[in-house]
């Protein structure tokens, strides 16, 4: 594990350089965008993340976990104080943990298996004393001063002494019990979050184990369930991670009374549980990521709802950051925000000085189901490692842009008068509806609202849907309420309902000045290369380096970097033939023709996205890679200067595709190293400016930043189409072409001979069609299109009633 180091590396303003508070240092550490190289920690297995990140007795405390060790493991309890200095501390036995808890009688932190005083004295509960992975700890029932409860993800339980830890199991671990995954008390294989109050233990759990489950997102899985002592029963069968109440990691005040939630998902939309006055309540919020669906319940690690000073509450759930108001109970409902959105794996946060310590999964050496033929034969990092993310509180409402979607209905069996789950109606700018149903006459639809989140709800609107058609609702400013609610009149076969909402996507089209060392698409003096996270506990990141001069390439070379940000070139021919062979960029992954970019996925499924700058029509002397895994589980997709988010084939895949940014960067390769995202594709001419780092040599250079970084490259934009001049058969839909994420978007249809062209939207991005519109065109007249500010769409497609040449040409700006 690499050490403190204090390097004095010229860093501009938009690096942080944590000097305030009690993260202040004589000499404070480099930091790259919140990111401190040097306290990237690492383990020997196929995943390294954070399981915990604790602030107690002066210090931050972490600890990692790899994927299934529940006998313990190389991964370790780290202490880091006011100066970062990291420490292993010798008492660490590894293992998967991420439960963490402050016991306020005995005045100490329960983290994983250590018990942690206020004099920073460790003890160990070892791995054959408490086997499992340890993913909840809670307050205890009936003594809560003198025990605490630990759960595992297989449905271990156990109590344990605070002050002998002496361990009492209640219920065995599946591991222990069976040697395998999976429990025998509840449905569902993959546990995360565990609390008490009012009179219950609660238990959540996020997965599935079955092939189904590693292949379609929308299976029933894991459960929400609770104990009382004797025995126990499911609230929900959905997936839930965190369970927590208003007094958070160190247990409600009032147990009897204080409430409880927990959050989770289906494939519909979020789900949140509230528990008050010993009943539940279900509440639905859009989802801003897909990457995290998965019914076997791997992508989502431990989402939280936990607080960052000041009393503030930071929930974090499907790549969104939400303002969670501390007094969400049955009486009032009010105050739950989208901030913003993130494309870096959180497992656990917490205030400590003026910033927000964030927790990440970073570079997993094992890609486990994340494999897709566009990536060739890439190879995951050498070592898995993850590091830890500072940000300040006020960035938290500046990242990625807010957006989100989610279902109270999606082709589900609707009986009439029967109201729908609450869902999130404030929060956006941009709000809409888009329903539809497959009953055999027209279905009227009554929207309800509660405004005040008190439990009053009103009529707000009524909707007729036609057999056999969609509707798209728009909301005006004056629509207002926290929560909204449907009623059908019919009952309906199947019912669709999708709500979407966004903020008006102000990003500008230039790059921020971090990414001005960047070579433009057209740049004929760059240095471009192959990149790879190194095995071994150094972490060192090799660079098979390619010098471009005049557009040609005139040199290569071997270097490699280390936690001191040096990049150093190093003689060794094997090395580097090793490099380029493992990382190599697969040739043919995209095509293109006059219309867009194509992209054909594993299931032989062709998808087309917007072309970017002319400049991406020119091969170039070096390839530039198009899909790589930067955050465990999630791929970044570079096609013709846009990058898109690209979950897993088992959340989704291509058709859940999010585009991040739009540039006109000539990025040849990318990784993730040290929980920083490293381009290359620098310019000759880049200065090094702590995002800049250039070789000894000077004929090599990198781009370092956070992955987070990408959403101010410049705000997602193109054109094209399915059509340019082509020729069409009647009733043949074209392939979908990418809709998502763009903020102002027009069409243009034309044709050489009159037609008829019928517009069809996938909204949810499950291939499920529906009408927009139909449009007249008039042989050489075109027909020009604005879709309204708040209509989202994943995909669009079109039909034309007749054979002929046709184009449907789309402008996202």
């Amino acid at each position: 594990m690499s050490q403190h180091h204090t390097t004095k590396a010229a860093i501009p303003l938009l690096l942080i350089a944590l000097a305030v508070g009690p993260l202040a240092a004589a000499e404070p550490p480099t930091a790259v965008s919140g990111i401190y190289p040097h306290l990237a920690y690492s383990n020997d297995d196929g995943e390294c993340g954070t399981g915990a990140v604790v602030p107690w007795g002066g210090r931050v405390w972490v600890i990692t976990y790899s994927p299934h060790r529940p006998k313990g493991s190389a991964d370790k309890l780290y202490e880091i104080d006011d100066a970062l200095t990291l420490r292993v501390r010798p008492e660490s036995v590894g293992g998967t943990p991420a439960a963490r808890m402050i016991h306020k009688e005995s005045n100490q932190l329960f983290i994983g298996p250590y018990a942690i005083g206020a004099d920073r004295t460790v003890r160990t509960i070892p791995p054959d004393a408490m086997p499992g992975r340890l993913t909840g700890l809670a307050r205890h029932l009936t003594d809560p001063a003198g025990k605490v409860y630990y759960a595992t993800m297989e449905e271990g339980f156990y109590e344990v002494d605070v002050t002998t830890l002496k361990v009492k199991q209640l219920y065995p671990d599946a591991n222990a019990d069976k040697g395998g995954h999976g429990g025998t008390l509840l449905p569902g294989y993959h546990g995360k979050g565990l609390y008490s109050g009012q009179g219950r233990l609660v238990y959540a759990n996020n997965g599935e184990l079955s092939a189904e489950a590693q292949r379609r997102p929308d299976i029933p899985s894991g459960c929400l369930a609770e104990w009382d002592g004797k025995d126990w029963r499911v609230v929900r069968r959905n997936q839930f991670t965190d369970v927590t109440g208003p007094g958070g990691i160190s247990g409600n005040a009032d147990p009897a009374k204080d409430p409880l939630w927990s959050v989770g998902w289906d494939h519909r939309s979020v789900l949140l549980m509230l528990l008050d006055g010993g009943v539940w309540h279900t509440f639905r919020l859009p989802k801003a990521s897909h990457s995290y669906d998965g019914a076997h319940g791997w992508n989502t690690e431990w989402p939280r709802i936990r607080e960052i000073g000041d009393g503030d509450l930071l929930m974090t759930m499907h790549g969104a950051f939400w303002r969670f108001p501390r007094t969400f109970s049955a009486a009032n409902t009010a105050g739950i925000a989208p901030r913003s959105t993130y494309l870096k794996v959180v497992g656990d946060f917490a205030k400590w000085g003026d910033r927000v310590v964030l927790g990440c999964d970073d570079a997993a050496k094992s890609e486990f189901l994340n494999k897709r033929k566009a990536k060739g034969t890439v190879a995951g990092p050498g070592r898995s490692h993850s590091n830890l993310w500072f940000v300040k509180p006020e960035q938290l409402d500046a990242i990625g842009p807010r957006l989100g979607r989610g279902a109270v209905w999606l082709n589900d069996p609707v009986k009439a008068g029967t109201p729908s789950d609450p869902y999130l109606f404030g929060g956006f700018t941009r709000r809409a509806a888009h329903l539809s149903h497959t009953a055999k006459e027209a279905v009227t639809v009554t929207f309800e609202v509660d405004a005040a989140g008190n439990g009053t709800w009103a009529k707000l609107k009524d909707v007729t849907v036609p057999p056999g058609d969609a509707v798209w609702v728009e909301f005006t400013e004056k629509e207002k309420g926290q929560w909204v609610r449907l009623r059908a009149d019919k009952d309906c076969p199947k019912a669709t309902a999708v709500f979407t909402g966004a903020e008006p996507d102000t990003r500008p089209v230039a790059a921020d000045a971090r990414f001005a060392g960047l070579a433009p698409v057209g740049g004929r003096d760059y240095f471009a290369g192959t990149l790879w996270a190194k095995a071994g506990p150094e972490l060192p990141l090799a660079v098979a380096a390619v010098e471009v001069r005049d557009g040609k390439a005139v040199g290569e070379g071997y270097y490699e970097m280390g936690a001191d940000m040096q990049l150093r070139r190093v003689e060794s021919p094997k090395q580097h033939a090793d490099l380029k062979k493992a990382c190599a960029v697969p040739a043919g992954v995209l095509a293109a023709d006059a219309a867009s970019v194509m992209y054909t996925d594993d299931a032989g499924r062709r998808w087309r996205v917007p072309m970017g700058d002319a400049g991406f029509n020119a091969a170039g002397p070096v390839p530039l890679r198009v899909c790589r895994e930067v955050c465990t589980e999630r791929d970044l997709f570079s096609a013709h200067g846009t990058f898109y988010e690209l979950p897993a084939e088992n959340a989704g895949g291509f058709a859940k595709l999010r585009p991040v940014c739009t540039h006109d960067r000539r990025v040849t390769d990318y990784c993730s190293w040290r929980g920083l995202l490293v381009l290359t594709g620098v310019s000759a001419e880049a200065k090094a400016d702590g995002h800049v780092i250039r070789s000894d040599d000077g004929k090599a250079a990198v781009w370092v930043g956070g992955v987070d970084d990408l959403w101010t490259l410049g705000r997602p934009r193109g054109q094209g189409g399915p059509w340019k001049d082509a020729a069409v058969k009647a009733g043949v839909p074209s392939d979908p072409y990418l809709m998502t994420g763009y903020d102002r978007k027009t069409l243009t249809l034309d044709a050489k001979q009159p037609t008829q062209i019928r517009a069809q939207v996938d909204v949810t991005g499950a291939g499920d069609w529906k009408p927009y519109r139909t449009f007249e065109v008039r042989a050489g007249e075109p027909v020009r299109h604005e879709f309204p500010a708040a209509f989202q769409a994943y995909w669009v497609r079109f039909t034309a009633d007749r054979d002929g040449t046709a184009t449907a040409w789309l402008t996202y700006e």
